[in-house]
């Protein structure tokens, strides 16, 4: 489930909700993989944390952005 900063900003809200749980389940798989032992590749746990929190903060732009649109037409 690798993906590129492009690839993750096509997606609408929904996609990346999406995009997001499944993210966080397959971190959680890696985390318990590692703590037993059976993760040989450990880089991986890196760059979900980072898709993680790159759908994070495309969300909250998003939110930011429409809140402001909502203040400036109610002006």
């Amino acid at each position: 489930m690798t993906s590129r900063a492009a690839e993750i900003r096509d997606l609408d809200d929904d996609g990346l909700v999406q995009h997001l749980a499944e993210a966080k389940a397959e971190l959680f798989n890696l985390r318990f993989q590692h703590v037993t032992g059976q993760l040989d590749n450990t880089s991986r746990l890196g760059q979900l944390r980072r898709d993680v929190a790159r759908i994070n903060t495309l969300l909250r732009e998003r939110e930011i952005a429409a809140a402001e649109a909502l203040a400036a037409q109610e002006k």
